[in-house]
């Protein structure tokens, strides 16, 4: 039996229905018809409502049996008491596929729990496939086809039309899906789409990665996840799309107050780091144990979707944060090997004698745009076999134009033979600016050396992963179930 499920009817429908659609804006009506219109989705819109009329410029329905012809997806934004006769009547219908927004469900206590069995009921006897509910919708931004059915605040950067680098997040947490949309914004991330799991009456989070692994616009998929269902099954999903592109988890509950709280949230059974560990690794993910940490992924990875190898040059013009950097380094399991012995005369022959040639390199804090560009010259001429990826460092004293520094770097990066970092520290009155240059050259640029180790070190992850999910058959181990005493 195959575990895979089309989803194309929740990402890409051709028609969808908004049943409680609403003019106002502040209202789940109003918000996912608003967010609907500013992804740009290009299908057909039916909002249903019984007064009629115009909404968002879309001429609506009283009713679902008034939809004609039936559509692909409904959107299901109504009371919850009235949401099991809606799904009926989508089924009468034959509307198939039900995105449902509001709780009032298995969360929500005896009562919720009975309206969630029915519900569950009614998809099975009707052939049904339900997302959600109790969820904030889901986004994905392929340019080929946009579309979103949420009622998030923002939408997510997107990709460009061609891209292959693009970032899904998928949560079971509608509060971090928010909060990932709103850092990827301002961090410029290649965030293409975006799931919040809620209930997962029917589809879980490996439901969702494995049709989104699927996509070609997609680099990487991202995970916050509390709860498993079915951890076998979970495994070969994630095993099957790890095998081909990076899965970075980030699982919550892994400490007793923690887990105190995820067993409230959705009902999650306590997990230690090591099974939290072992689990992780035998599905091929690559584990993550912050949010602060999940985002640094996905700027690496939304750069480098195949990852990157360990062995690792610094490159620095401040001795200070060159030495943090490699601790940092290090730690993350990077190596940082000796330089090639060509790299090694030609820096010693044109560096100031006071200029450590060594790894990491510190071309001294006066260096400007000449001494920086014969250091990356002959990293690139003389390293490129010796070294995976350069970590550069760039400091901005008051007696150094920055300006020229970044501008000669972005030009050397743009046809750099080896994938390179960027840090730059202190103020930075040209920061924007800067940082814009470096990541139009291609170059991830990063607030402190630090975190530039660390996510050079989850992007040299990925590939021995990788490596062990198309090689190695041992049978996953299991995380603790509900069911276990």
């Amino acid at each position: 039996m195959s575990d895979a499920r089309d989803l194309s009817a929740f990402f890409a429908p051709k028609s969808v229905a908004v049943i409680g659609a609403g003019e106002r804006a502040t209202s789940s009506g109003g918000a996912v018809m608003q967010l609907l219109q500013r992804a740009a989705y290009g299908g057909r819109v039916v909002p249903v409502n019984p007064k009629g009329g115009s909404i968002f410029g879309y001429e609506s329905v009283t009713s679902i049996e008034a939809i004609e012809p039936a559509v692909d997806l409904a959107v299901i934004v109504i009371r919850p008491d009235a949401i099991l006769d809606a799904a009926r009547a989508c089924a009468d219908r034959g509307i198939r596929n039900l995105l449902i927004l509001p709780g009032g469900f298995a969360e929500a206590g005896p009562a919720g729990v009975a309206r969630n069995d029915a519900l569950a009921k009614l998809a099975a006897e009707r052939r049904l496939t339900i997302a959600g509910p109790n969820c904030a919708g889901l986004v994905h931004l392929d340019p080929a086809w946009r579309f979103a059915a949420t009622f998030l605040r923002d939408l997510p950067p997107g990709i460009e039309a061609g891209a292959r680098n693009g970032l899904a997040f998928i949560s079971q947490s509608g509060a971090l899906a928010e909060e990932f949309i709103d850092k990827a914004n301002q961090r410029a991330l290649p965030l293409a789409s975006v799931v919040s799991v809620g209930n997962a009456l029917q589809l879980g989070v490996e439901d969702y990665l494995g049709w989104l692994g699927e996509r070609p616009e997609i680099g990487a998929a991202l995970l916050y996840v509390e709860s498993i269902e079915d951890h076998e099954r979970f495994a070969r999903i994630a095993r099957r799309v790890a095998s081909r592109k990076p899965v970075i988890a980030l699982f919550g509950g892994r400490t007793a107050v923690g887990a105190k709280a995820a067993a409230a949230h959705t009902g999650a059974v306590a997990n230690d780091d090591n099974a939290i560990d072992a689990y992780c690794r035998a599905c091929g993910m690559v584990r993550v144990k912050s949010l602060r940490r999940l985002l640094l992924a996905a700027k690496a990875f939304g750069r480098f979707p195949h990852g990157l190898g360990h062995r690792a040059l610094i490159l620095s013009n401040s001795g200070g944060p060159g030495v943090l950097c490699a601790d940092r380094a290090a730690l993350e399991g990077l190596e940082l090997g000796a330089l090639p012995a060509a790299m090694a005369d030609v820096l010693r022959l044109q560096l100031p004698p006071e200029a450590s040639v060594a790894n990491p390199i510190d071309l001294l804090a006066d260096a400007r745009e000449d001494r920086f560009a014969l250091a990356f010259e002959a990293a690139m001429n003389h390293a490129a076999q010796a070294f995976d990826l350069v970590m550069m460092i760039h400091v901005v004293p008051f007696m150094v134009d920055a300006d020229p520094v970044v501008r000669r770097l972005a030009g050397l990066a743009a046809k750099a033979p080896m994938p390179v970092l960027h840090s730059m520290m202190g103020t930075l009155p040209g920061k924007r600016e800067w940082f814009a240059t470096l990541e139009g050259a291609g170059v991830p640029m990063f607030n402190d050396v630090e975190e530039m180790a660390e996510a050079a070190g989850l992007l040299a992850r990925y590939p021995a992963l990788q490596q062990a999910t198309r090689i190695d058959p041992q049978k996953p181990v299991a995380l603790r179930d509900r069911h276990s005493d």
